[in-house]
């Protein structure tokens, strides 16, 4: 029999183990979706049809995106027809995807239930990032850059109900990596990389009217951004020497910074949860956001394949997806982690 304090020290210790192991395992691998058929390349974005149950994915260098069946977990077609696409929308109400195709400088636009091209908008070189004000209906979009030749950037000012160019913001950096936007749709927030700072964006003035400095903290070409409207904060990761930056998204004061050692390209925030998903290499890093204060404690760390920079969060479905690179005789694929609560 055990003793009081024996009894008490091994129910503690069973405690933090379980604890532990919850802790350890935020997202739980329960399916994986081959794509035989695509070569070696990056993938770039995702963009998600609730209503249809499909999730779209942008096969950059494979010049194609890949439509899943989130029922039945299957890929199943592939929309060819593109250069290079990157970012994404899909507006269920028109039954459109809107694809961001950077090598041929336009959004292509596709029938969501045909798949067949339906229209096109024309941008300018390098078109990539974007995001879309579900007020207006509006989808920003970076184009141009140091890569043609230019030493300015634009965001188009893209109408995608009636699928025209309305706008065009001059921002005078030679590139600009990932946008993000509040629900007022007044202010963009994006990465200047060559400054290693946060633009603030002035929708209304055509104008940026602020840099944040975060160099700081941590550097690096590649990172990725996301953004907490509601608990004002923006997340930035910087893979030299490999941080978690956190601003205030109304000062640009950095307000904590976080181990985040790697290499990633894409973040989403869930204000629900209060938790962050960084989708990258070794890792996709889950942080959770505790008290009022700033407090952002390491939930878990989801060992990553070859080149998994690419993911996507979807609440509503309690899941998140991670593209996979094909490599060496491994194919192509998407993994379905189910959200643990």
């Amino acid at each position: 029999m055990l003793r009081p304090l024996a009894m008490f020290v091994f129910f503690t210790v069973l405690l933090t183990t379980r604890a532990h192991a919850q802790v350890e395992e935020p997202l739980k691998l329960i399916y994986e979706i081959s794509m035989p058929d695509f070569h070696d390349g990056d993938f770039d974005h995702f963009a998600v049809d609730l209503e249809g149950h499909r999730l779209f994915l942008a096969a950059e260098d494979n010049s194609a995106v890949a439509v899943l069946d989130l029922t039945s977990n299957k890929l199943v077609h592939v929309i060819a027809g593109l250069k290079a696409p990157h970012s994404m929308l899909y507006r269920s109400d028109l039954k459109k995807l809107f694809v961001v195709d950077g090598d041929a400088g336009e959004i292509k636009i596709f029938n969501g239930d045909s798949y067949q091209p339906v229209g096109r908008i024309p941008l300018h070189e390098d078109a990539d990032s974007s995001v879309f004000d579900p007020t207006t209906k509006f989808m920003y979009v970076v184009s141009r850059g140091k890569s043609s030749g230019a030493t300015y950037s634009i965001i188009n000012v893209v109408d995608t109900t009636t699928e025209k160019n309305l706008d065009e913001i001059r921002i005078d950096y030679d590139r600009l990596e990932g946008l993000a936007i509040g629900k007022s749709g007044t202010t963009l927030y994006t990465r200047v990389v060559s400054e290693n700072s946060i633009g603030v964006i002035d929708i209304n003035k055509k104008a940026m009217t602020a840099t944040w400095p975060f160099r700081q903290e941590g550097t690096g070409r590649v990172g990725a951004m996301a953004f907490d409207e509601r608990g004002h904060r923006l997340f930035i990761t910087a893979p030299n020497p490999g941080r978690l930056i956190v601003m205030n998204s109304d000062s640009g004061k950095i307000v904590a910074t976080l181990p985040c050692v790697g290499i990633y390209d894409e973040a989403q925030y869930d204000p629900d949860s209060r938790r962050l998903y960084t989708a990258g290499v070794p890792f996709v890093n889950i942080f959770q956001r505790n008290g009022e204060g700033e407090r952002y404690d390491i939930l878990g760390q989801i060992p990553t394949a070859f080149h998994s920079i690419t993911g996507i969060l979807v609440p509503k479905l309690n899941r998140y997806y991670l593209a996979v690179n094909r490599h060496g005789s491994t194919a192509a694929k998407v993994q379905v982690y189910e959200v643990v609560p």
